[in-house]
């Protein structure tokens, strides 16, 4: 009882605040509405009797007159009715028009368009309506209202009030203390235990149980504990995604379960720098998603080690726990001889798999030596997962286009494991795949997948096509899921994305000492306009084509020439590969003829860095530059697009965005183009040089919103969250179907 009067007496005490709070408002209000209807009152009766005015002044016949207006005064809210011919005339009125009215001091009211007079009667409003004769054409009618109905109004409107606030009080009341009531004496766990099926299972009033209700208790837990489950997963997809949300997914939908990453890229390189071992994280969207997984799961990671201090120091099992200042979870190293890597990665993998989904005008090179070893390099992969797996049924994360026989061979093995693969390049039509000699081999390797995931639905009904084009699997197109062999395949769209919000240390310094900074350091004027590109050399990338809309620009436009620079960041990659060389020669000739040709002595046309620059770097050009120029000729996602974003906390800068992105169809802020189009990338360049900073800002500001809601957290969250709902549901069905044939 006592604990109901805590929230009793608070609550009258707020109502009975409210109520008093109320009254005066009230009053106010009905004041309001009552003198607006007397205005309009008083303008209709001014209307009507117009013309009768009219033809009594016009027989001269003042008492008769007078003796309309006294009868019109009878109505109980008119308190007295005058007419004025003019300023200096008399007032012609019934006997109850108050002394203080007179015909020359009616402006005052008329200016106020109605007034309230107080005096021996009370309060009264005052209306002056003009009424214009033929003969008096400045004629005015005088109409006083009696207030008093207003004031008997206001006072059942305050008793109306204080009986409703003081009723509202009372049932509260009521209700709380009923529920104060029930909950004391265990009403509400009595309501649980029964919705549980805990209270099926005893007869009333004793412990004996009922075995013939055991089933139905079992399936209401169950059904409990699923919807329970599917709110919770529902309600974390409306938070903010972070580390901590993962986190959570994996302690509240796949405690206990055991998680494996397998890609080619590891986390953590460990590279000798003299007598000392450093390691080292790559810049990469891929492990900024993960880590987060392995950290919470204590799990395992399968990855290629390449580092030139990573044998160095793994165990006898090849194995290495990692962060190093906080070991949580374990590296599994896997080791390639150069003949390997040579066939698998630079061969089969890039040179082949790699022109072939980017559709990039450059001839994919398919040898059989490349795909055994391809095959091979597999292999190695998913034996190793098998032999770290903890359980006969884990959640294995296979990454991107190196590894994609590996769900295959892994579900051969572990058939009750869930593997997730992301495919992180665009898929092809089939017309581009059937191209490559083993393509029945990559769909069967990628249809071992529970779940296959790529960027955009544009890349998932490609598969699908494919998938239904050259195998002889069942697809569902309503639910994009393919059947091959008795195992299903669910295909979906999970866009990736990058850390929200960006390191703070990549934020700290201003932007506006980056741009002061970038000039300096470039040696341009404190004045010029500046483009960033951050690209590796790869020729998807189009920096070919980027360059060529730059020179198109100054010779559309010759007044940006020594007024704009354009710095692009090269990172060397794949140089090994006759295509990457040759790629990296013709970026370089192309920069130095336009800048022979446009350039000048302290503003050259482009800035050209071949070299690696590190997370710090890259985002103090972001923040430094006027625009970014992201020309794809073909792209999974493109996450340079999203890192410009994030960078531009200070809510300026405009994004020129290839369309061939899966970055494009999540940013239509950005300035759109076909990068093969000179003349439209070169337009776009002077729209985002000329483009007004409110107009920046506002384009800035939704494509900011839509990165840090759709982050790289809530990327890996979606496809953890389809796998927890998986599992349920084969859980459920193999326990129905043993209990099915239990019964049998």
């Amino acid at each position: 009882m006592r604990l109901s009067l805590r929230f009793i007496i608070p609550l009258l005490i707020v109502l009975a605040a409210l109520a008093y709070a109320a009254v005066p408002l009230v009053d106010r209000m009905t004041m309001r509405w009552s003198i607006r209807d007397l205005d309009l009152r008083a303008a209709l009766v001014a209307n009507t009797i117009q013309d009768q005015i009219q033809d009594q002044l016009s027989t001269e016949s003042s008492k008769k007159l007078l003796a309309l207006f006294t009868r019109i005064a009878q109505d109980e809210r008119i308190f007295a009715l005058g007419y004025c011919k003019s300023t200096s005339a008399p007032m012609l009125a019934t006997r109850t028009m108050p002394d203080a009215i007179h015909c020359d001091d009616l402006r005052k009211y008329q200016l106020s368009g109605g007034n309230i007079l107080h005096g021996e009667k009370g309060a009264l409003h005052v209306a002056i309506n003009p009424v214009a004769t033929a003969t008096d054409p400045d004629g005015e009618l005088v109409l006083i209202h009696d207030l008093s109905f207003v004031e008997r109004r206001g006072e059942e409107t305050k008793r109306y009030i204080f009986y409703s606030f003081t009723g509202l009080a009372l049932i509260v009341s009521l209700i709380t203390v009923i529920i104060a009531q029930l909950s004391w004496r265990g009403w509400m766990q009595g309501i649980r235990s029964l919705m549980r099926g805990e209270g099926l299972l005893r007869q009333p009033g004793t412990s004996i149980q009922i075995p013939e209700l055991r089933p139905i208790a079992r399936d209401l837990q169950r059904l409990i504990k699923d919807l329970e489950s599917e709110h919770h997963a529902r309600d974390e997809a409306q938070l903010n995604w972070t580390p901590d949300t993962l986190r959570a997914i994996l302690h509240g939908e796949l405690r206990g379960d055991d998680v494996i990453v397998v890609s080619n890229r590891e986390p953590y390189i460990h590279a000798r720098t003299g007598e000392h071992i450093e390691v080292q994280q790559p810049a990469s969207g891929l492990v900024t998603a993960l880590e987060p997984i392995m950290r919470a799961c204590s799990g395992t990671w399968v990855a290629h080690g390449g580092g030139s201090a990573d044998r160095e120091v793994v165990d006898r099992k090849d194995r290495v726990a990692v962060p190093p200042d906080n070991p949580s979870y374990q590296i599994r190293r896997i080791w390639l001889t150069e003949e390997e890597e040579n066939g698998y990665y630079y061969g089969f993998s890039n040179e082949g798999l790699w022109p072939l989904c980017h559709i990039a005008h450059v001839r994919p090179t398919f040898r059989s030596s490349d795909w055994a070893c391809y095959v091979a390099v597999n292999q190695k992969f998913a034996d190793a997962v098998i032999a770290e797996a903890k359980t006969s049924a884990p959640i294995v994360m296979v990454q991107d286009y190196h590894l994609a026989l590996a769900p295959r061979m892994i579900r051969e093995k572990l058939p009750d494991a869930t593997v997730i693969t992301f495919w992180h390049i665009p898929w092809p039509n089939p017309e581009s795949f059937a191209i490559c000699p083993w393509r029945e081999e990559i769909i069967t390797g990628l249809l071992g997948s529970s779940i296959l995931g790529f960027h955009t639905q544009f890349h998932c009904n490609n598969f699908v096509d494919t998938v239904d084009q050259f195998m002889e699997a069942r697809v569902d197109r309503e639910t994009l899921t393919v059947t091959l062999g008795g195992k299903n395949t669910a295909v979906r769209r999970y866009p990736i994305s990058i850390d929200w919000p960006p390191n703070p240390a990549l934020m700290e310094t201003p932007a506006e000492i980056c741009q002061s900074e970038l000039r300096k350091a470039t040696g341009l004027p404190e004045d010029q306009l500046i483009g960033i590109g951050v690209d590796r050399l790869d020729y998807t990338k189009g920096i070919i084509e980027r360059f060529n809309a730059i020179e198109r620009l100054f010779g559309l436009k010759p007044e940006w020439i020594g007024r704009f620079t354009f710095i692009q960041i090269a990172a060397p990659t794949r140089s090994s590969i006759p295509e990457y060389h040759a790629h990296e020669e013709l970026v370089r000739l192309t920069a130095a003829r336009i800048n022979q040709r446009f350039g000048r002595n302290d503003a050259p046309a482009i800035v050209l860095k071949v070299e690696h620059h590190g997370p710090r770097q890259v985002y103090e050009h972001y923040r430094g530059a006027d625009l970014c120029f992201v020309s794809s000729l073909h792209d999974g996602m493109n996450l340079v697009a999203k890192e410009f974003v994030a960078a531009r906390n200070d809510e300026q800068g405009v994004l020129v965005l290839s369309q061939f992105t899966g970055a494009a169809r999540e940013l239509p802020e950005a300035l759109i183009v076909n990068p093969y189009n000179t003349d439209q990338c070169a337009a776009a360049m002077h729209v985002a040089l000329t483009m007004p900073k409110t107009e920046q800002r506002d384009r800035m500001r939704l494509m900011r919103g839509l990165v840090s809601e759709f982050n790289v957290y809530r990327w890996a969250g979606r496809m953890l969250l389809d796998a927890a709902t998986m599992r349920r549901r084969g859980r459920l069905l193999k326990n129905g179907s043993n209990n099915v044939i239990t019964e049998k």
